[in-house]
Order: structure tokens, then sequence, then C-alpha cells
């Protein structure tokens, strides 16, 4: 089975040093190892990637339509402006699901609205990085059937 893709948007290379009383302590590092335990006890392989670009997101989207069964993607501040990254998720076939660390719904009133959510086959936010591991099973559970 192809690997589910886990991508990350804007600034969230600098989890673990940036305003970890909302984000936390842990690293990237430490969510992409997350990543792989939870896909390797559901008998699946990730690819991991991060970039502060719109465009390289975009990119990689439109790659997995031919090498990932599934997305896994914490757009970062693009959750609320990118029509371009909701537009490329269209173009994928197979399950995407929305991840945030915080609780946008909590946060101010911009962080409110998410254009990734209309093609997102689920949404976890607030569960800290434990969302990644939550996101992992539920595209494993979609993508097995």
């Amino acid at each position: 089975m192809k690997p589910i893709l886990v991508l990350n948007g804007p600034n969230l290379n600098l989890l673990g040093q940036r305003e970890p009383e909302i984000y936390g302590r842990e690293t990237l590092a430490d969510v992409e190892a997350l990543c792989a335990v939870a896909a390797k006890a559901q008998g699946l392989a990730v690819t991991c990637r991060q970039s502060n670009r719109e465009y390289e997101l975009i990119d990689w989207i439109q790659e997995a339509r031919g090498t990932a069964s599934a997305i896994v993607i914490n757009p970062g501040a693009f959750t609320h402006t990118s029509v371009a990254i909701l537009d490329a998720l269209g173009a994928f076939e197979g399950p995407v699901i929305e991840v945030h660390i915080s609780n946008i719904h909590k946060r101010e009133a911009f962080r409110h609205h998410s254009y990734v959510s209309h093609r997102a086959d689920a949404v976890i936010a607030g569960a800290g990085t434990q969302g990644y591991v939550f996101a992992i099973e539920r595209a494993a559970r979609l993508v097995k059937g």
C-alpha cells in the first residue's frame, strides 16, 4: 500500500520553540517520529514534509495523486487563506485529514475558518501533537475500508 503523506505548513518547522504555551515543546522531528510509529502500528508507512512555501505544498499534494494513499495536513496559517491548497486537495482522490495542534476554534476569530475543511474527510483540532496519531489512525481506516 502507498504511504500516507504528512504535510506541515508554515512555521511548523519551529515547533518546540515558537509559542510553546500554545503548540507545546515537541519538535517537528518528534511529530514525524510519532507519525512513523502510528503508521507502522497500522501496517503503513509515512512520508513527512514541511514547507513555509505555499507552492511547494501544492506541488507535493499534486505529486501525491500517484504516490500516496492518504494525506494528513496541518496547513498552518494557509488553513485560513489558501484556496489554492483547497483546489489541489480537491484533485487528490484519497482521504484527507486536517490537523491542528491547537484548538483553532478557541483562538482569534480569523482562525475559525478553514478552506481545507471543505475537502477534509476529518478535522482534528486541539489534541496537541497526538492529533497526528489520531489522523493517521483515521486515514488508515479510510484507506483500508
